[in-house]
């Protein structure tokens, strides 16, 4: 056998100065897109392990951080004991935390501590006194009418009609003395359909408007007066005035109410009389304690609203 058979095979040797085996030359058959997995995955390892070390550090530090505040806490306490006993008579601990703060703590970082500790309180403070200053100013803004007049019917054409408030308005003063004359209709829809009358809200309105002295010269009809009569004995509450004492001899007055149909009333709205129901009538609330109100302020209002209702039945007379 020659002596080049003889001879030993040469071990491959790595980059380190290790010896390959068989098994580790096969790794270079890999493909590219496997070496690069792999360095990949040890670079995300060696990355979290980083992240990991680095969060142990932090964390010991806080822990550091931590055991030292509550060391500095509890040396104070027990100074302030030594304090409040009489042991000692002064100490540097509190005085140095003090005025350590005082340095500290600049006005800036006092007010963003201060909005940071009671922020959702601001946001509360900040919500509703929007709301309180747009209800103010509502309130002092809103125009107020010098007469109110309250229609309750079930006659769309006649409660929403602008004309009726330009009507009144021509008979009223300027009576709050804010140099405008200001007319409001409040109309409540009551019909003979109670399931109506609920999703229109139409007790809550009623009861808010007849049981306060805003208003009492009123526009109303059958139902109005279905409101306010004894299904017994068929008289009517004694709600409203007796338009024959008031204006005795007018002949468009039956049964203590002025009936509109056959008055000018329609043509003063932009209607014509066959578009006014026969039971359309007007009359005026009688003074008395009410709920939101007591007697003497709805005399008031009344005072002030009768000479209007003169002239408007004055005029609808000729």
């Amino acid at each position: 056998m020659k002596e080049k058979d003889k001879a030993p095979k040469a071990e491959t040797v790595s980059a380190k100065g290790n010896e390959v085996s068989d098994d580790e030359k096969l790794d270079i058959k890999k493909s590219v897109f496997e070496v690069n997995r792999e360095l990949q995955a040890q670079r995300q390892k060696e990355q979290e392990e980083l992240e990991r070390k680095a969060e142990e550090k932090r964390i010991a530090r806080e822990k550091a951080r931590q055991e030292a505040y509550d060391k500095k806490i509890l040396e104070e306490r027990r100074e302030l004991i030594k304090l409040k006993q009489g042991i000692i008579e002064d100490t540097e601990a509190i005085h140095e935390e003090a005025d350590e703060a005082v340095v500290k703590r600049t006005p800036w970082q006092k007010f963003r501590s201060f909005i940071y500790l009671n922020k959702w309180w601001l946001i509360l403070v900040l919500i509703f006194g929007s709301i309180a200053g747009f209800l103010i100013y509502n309130f002092v803004t809103k125009p107020k009418p010098d007469i109110v007049v309250l229609v309750i019917c079930d006659d769309l054409d006649i409660g929403d009609n602008p004309k009726l408030e330009e009507y009144i308005e021509s008979f009223s003063e300027d009576f709050n003395g804010n140099g405008k004359v200001l007319a409001s209709v409040y109309y409540i829809q009551l019909s003979d359909n109670d399931y109506r009358n609920y999703a229109n809200g139409t007790d809550n309105k009623l009861t808010t408007q007849l049981q306060s002295a805003d208003g009492v010269i009123v526009i109303g009809g059958k139902s109005l007066t279905d409101l306010f009569t004894d299904e017994k004995t068929g008289q009517m509450d004694e709600v409203f005035m007796d338009m024959n004492e008031l204006f005795p001899g007018n002949s468009h007055i039956k049964s203590g109410r002025f009936y509109l149909k056959g008055t000018k009333f329609g043509e003063r709205i932009g209607m014509d009389d066959s578009e006014i129901p026969y039971d359309m009538y007007i009359t005026i609330r009688k003074p008395v304690d009410l709920l939101y109100a007591d007697e003497d302020e709805m005399q008031e209002t009344y005072d002030k609203d009768f000479p209007v209702l003169e002239k408007i039945i004055a005029d609808l007379s000729e």
